[in-house]
């Protein structure tokens, strides 16, 4: 086996008389700087950056993401976890936020959440179950996360349906305890009257599945979809109580073009603790609509001041795309 440099030094080190202390001092700045180093993953700000990845990795993760070794910084003592939305992936829903929080020194992860028991890529197209059971299965990734990680608590970033899952676990789950920051992108809180399963098929033509995709629809069609209505029963149980966990801290991230959220306002609501952005206050040139808002750089770097708030940075502005970011 080939051993590193620092390896053979301090193996060097140890045969000299008197250099104990140097090799505990040298030994505890490398783990430092290795559990603190930052990344240089390419980052793409397009919402569809992740499709390629998953043709080419099925089941696979995303460059920075789900790195089992990795230990939290000082800087960032939180992992991240992304929990993505309707018809998304560990991969598809976020080519963009996995490298992204790798090179800015998050320990980083990803999973798929909901999707049925069949073949790929059906398999890669997630938020498809009760939000129920998804949530029991980002419960179980939440405890995995800090385990490996020997984190208390977790961040959560979420896009769409990703929301609601992340709540319910966090209200009706044990969640509470576990997350301290979520960052909520898109969120239908109180339930949207837009036509929520057409993420799924966008992710699905991207994989190649349109026709197995609406095949499988007219066998097992989407659970997650009908209970994200505004007037579901299982929103009104889920909001019974509020729509925030007093516990956590909520940064709300969205865009008054958002045709799926409808009307885009259910995913500002006020409450403690909770700090409501809508992207275009202070830039115009935002055309991101629900699915772009989660590829632009604009709602990045929101994201990245919801998550380190002592280290803010200037959001750009600049002409942002629907659809892709």
């Amino acid at each position: 086996m080939t051993r590193s440099p620092m390896v053979r030094a301090l193996r060097g080190l140890r045969r000299l008389p008197g250099t104990a202390l140097i090799l505990v001092v040298l030994s505890t700045l490398w783990t430092t700087a290795a559990g603190a180093a930052r990344a240089d993953y390419p980052v793409d700000y397009n919402f569809f950056a992740g499709i390629p990845y998953e043709l080419r990795n099925p089941g696979g993760s995303l460059p920075g993401a789900n790195d089992w070794s990795c230990r939290p910084s000082a800087a960032h003592p939180e992992p991240v976890v992304l929990v993505h939305g309707t018809g998304g992936g560990a991969q598809t829903n976020w080519g963009v936020y996995a490298p992204l929080l790798a090179n800015e020194g998050y320990c980083v992860y990803s999973l798929t959440y909901g999707a049925y028991d069949l073949p790929w890529p059906l398999s890669a197209i997630g938020g498809m179950r009760p939000v129920q059971d998804s949530s029991a299965q980002l419960a179980a990734f939440v405890d995995r996360v800090r385990a490996a990680t020997g984190a208390t608590k977790v961040d959560l970033i979420a896009h769409s349906q990703g929301n609601l899952v992340g709540n319910y676990f966090v209200k009706r789950l044990g969640g509470s305890d576990k997350v301290d920051k979520f960052v909520a992108i898109a969120a239908p809180w109180l339930g949207t009257f837009g036509p929520v399963i057409d993420p799924a098929r966008n992710f699905a033509r991207g994989l190649g599945a349109g026709p197995a995709f609406e095949a499988m629809l007219g066998v097992t069609p989407c659970a997650a979809c009908a209970q994200m209505t505004g007037t579901s029963d299982f929103m009104k149980s889920l909001n019974a109580d509020g729509v925030y966990d007093p516990n956590v801290t909520y940064t709300n991230i969205e865009t008054r073009y958002d045709e799926l959220v409808v009307p885009y306002t259910v995913a500002l609501v006020p409450g403690p603790k909770t700090t409501n952005i809508l992207v275009q206050d202070g830039c115009d040139a935002d055309y991101s609509e629900h699915a772009g808002i989660a590829g632009s750089d604009r709602a990045a770097a929101f994201a990245l001041n919801a998550l380190d708030p002592d280290h803010p940075r200037t959001p750009p502005c600049h002409f942002i795309p629907p659809l892709t970011g």
